[in-house]
């Protein structure tokens, strides 16, 4: 048995990034520590790492550009997110929840949005999936250029979501992906 965060845990990911509409790495590890602290569970600080490394790679969440960002004034832990682009400290980059997902929320997680304190938060779709395709194109190039075929087909798989999830057409990544997987 691996010891991979699983499915169910990305989906949990998800939903609680779904609650507040985006939340940066800092502020979800924060969130999942509170769900621990309330399930009365060990914080394992390497392991939710793992588990947020894990659904961004999957695509279960992603890395939000700022100008698909926005948030109502106020709120005790409002933050300026970071540009994802740039060599900043990953824990200010803010993550939505990407094509890959299918959010369900932990239990207790109802709770969250009382013990963070964030404000009212939105994400611009269409600027969102825009970042969303060129971070998949720029994937897919460096798996085919790693010869990387486990990581092609999971991107291969995530050009069939995102054309699911938000109005974008992914078809020329994916005829490359499927040239490659089968040349």
């Amino acid at each position: 048995m691996s010891d991979a965060p699983s499915v169910a845990a990305r989906a949990d990911l998800a939903g609680v990034v779904d609650l507040f509409e985006w939340l940066t790495r800092e502020e979800l590890s924060r969130a999942l520590s509170e769900l621990a602290f309330k399930q009365r569970a060990e914080i394992d600080e390497a392991a939710i790492a793992a588990a947020i490394d894990l659904a961004v790679a999957e695509y279960a969440l992603v890395p939000a550009p700022p100008a698909s960002l926005s948030e109502s004034a106020g709120g005790a832990d409002a933050t300026e997110p970071v540009d994802p682009t740039d060599d900043a400290d990953a824990d200010g980059v803010a993550l939505a929840v990407g094509p890959a997902a299918f959010p369900s929320l932990p239990a207790d997680a109802e709770d969250l949005p009382h013990i963070l304190d964030v404000p009212d938060r939105d994400v611009d779709r269409e600027l969102l999936a825009e970042a969303v395709v060129e971070r998949l194109s720029a994937d897919a190039v460096a798996a085919i250029g790693a010869n990387d075929a486990a990581r092609l087909e999971v991107l291969a798989d995530v050009t069939y979501d995102i054309e699911a999830w938000a109005p974008v057409d992914a078809g020329d990544v994916r005829e490359r992906i499927v040239a490659e997987l089968d040349g």
